[in-house]
This record gives C-alpha cells, structure tokens and sequence, in this order.
C-alpha cells in the first residue's frame, strides 16, 4: 500500500517533513501538491509562532538552520501549479525539494525565477515550466488534489495518508511509519 504525502511549498513544516520522509518511511509515498489555503478547515498560527515552532524543530532535527523568504508566508499558487507540472512528468520529488530549498534554506520568495531555478535543478525545461504555469488543465489538477485531499480527510499540511489513516504534521511521519509497519506481512 503506498501512502500518499501531502505537503504545500509554502509550508515551512511542509519543508521540514519532506527533508526526512523517504528514509523516515519504509515505502515510498507518492508526492501530491496541495493548496493548504484552499483546505475547509486550514487554520495555520501566527506567523512568528510558526517560524519559532519550526525553527525549534529544525535545530532537533538537524537540518541547515531556516533562512525565511522576506515575503512568508505568501501566495503559493503559481509554485504548486509548477509542482502539479512536475508530478505530471514524473519530477515530483526533485521538483519539490528544489524549491523547498530555494525557498526555506535560501530564503527565496516563490516567485517565478526561483520556480525556474528548482525546475532547471531537475531538468525541467523553462519553457515547458512556463507554458505548464499557464495551462488550466494544469491548475485544474491541483484543485483536483486538493479537493481530494479534503474529502479524505487532510486538513493541514503536510499530512500522510496510509490507507484511511490520515497523519497530520512533521511528527505523524512516524506514526504513519509504525502505520505501514503493522500492514507489512
């Protein structure tokens, strides 16, 4: 049963999650791009809570100390949109943690350029990219996912689903992991 991670490009707990769960997880999850905004019940804190929190977070886990984007939190649409692009050819993961990188270890806003640079990270051509963020069928699928991710149950991200279990946050990767775990025969 593969699971299926939900996560937001601009969700720095999005970011944190995505650094660890290929190896947190014994099967690896399918990566599906989501608008947190546009879920029913999205109640994301207060900013400076949310960066403390994450911050807190990210020295426990090790990883390479936040540089914030100066205009967080922010719309991330056209990034989720290229995300969407990059699930539909198979770029999904290295996609993903190019522009979480970009974006919560360098610091750089969303915006096109740094979708660009993610996407020239992993061979995704700037004119397919550009071209894909103009395509309703495109944007149509995200809104697709995320409504399928509601109704499943994702009310933040990043979230995981293993059959009809839904984990939400950084720290339901490992329960999601003992979840797969008791599947496996």
């Amino acid at each position: 049963m593969q699971p299926s991670f939900y996560y937001d490009l601009g969700s720095p707990e999005s970011y944190l999650a995505a650094e660890r769960v290929m190896a947190a997880l014994p099967i690896v999850p399918e990566w599906t791009p989501i608008l947190a905004a546009d879920l029913p019940d999205y109640a994301p804190a207060d900013p400076a809570i949310r960066r403390a929190a994450v911050e807190a977070r990210a020295a426990e886990l090790h990883v390479q100390a936040l540089r914030w984007p100066e205009r967080w939190p922010g719309d991330t649409r056209t990034a989720m949109i290229a995300a969407t692009y990059a699930k539909q050819i198979g770029r999904a993961v290295a996609f993903s943690l190019a522009a979480f990188r970009q974006a919560f270890a360098g610091g750089r806003a969303l915006d096109e350029d740094t979708i660009l640079l993610a996407g020239a990270a992993c061979e995704m051509h700037p004119r397919a990219v550009l071209q894909a963020l103009g395509r309703a069928p495109v944007a149509a699928a995200l809104d697709a996912a995320t409504a399928q991710a509601a109704a499943v149950g994702v009310r933040d991200v990043p979230a995981l689903r293993v059959g009809e279990q839904v984990f939400h946050g950084e720290a339901g990767i490992d329960a999601a992991a003992d979840a797969l775990a008791a599947l496996a025969p």
